[in-house]
């Protein structure tokens, strides 16, 4: 089995360039883009094995790109983890009933996102 691919989706340069260092120095391949836009695009184009994906990010969010990752029959079985600053409980909600896999908010441990991420990919 080939190296898993991650798209990281975040729109804050420093958190996008820190996510990117953690998941390639776990042997992930990784592709960065900061905005819901580029994120549809990336997931047609070079389908990931899963998404690492923010909320609040310029145009559209992370919310509505999820659902449209899910809504997609070639694309709805990849994972989607949000990685968030939004806490509530409302907006976990919100998120999961995207098709959110995971919700994990910032701040956030490296560990703990690594050991989501590993257990999701373990079930695809």
């Amino acid at each position: 089995m080939g190296q898993k691919h991650i798209l990281i989706v975040e729109d804050e340069e420093s958190l996008l360039k820190l996510e990117s260092i953690l998941l390639a120095s776990k042997g992930y391949r990784v592709t960065a883009v900061s905005d819901g836009t580029a994120a549809l695009k990336a997931v047609a184009g070079d389908r990931p094995d899963l998404v690492l994906l923010d909320i609040m990010m310029p145009g559209i969010d992370g919310f509505e790109v999820c659902k449209r990752i899910k809504s997609a029959p070639e694309t709805a079985s990849i994972p989607v983890v949000m990685l968030t600053a939004k806490k509530s409980t409302f907006d976990q909600t919100r998120g999961l009933e995207a098709g959110a896999a995971a919700y994990v908010t910032k701040p956030f441990k490296s560990q703990k996102i690594a050991e989501v991420i590993e257990g999701l990919l373990a079930k695809a």
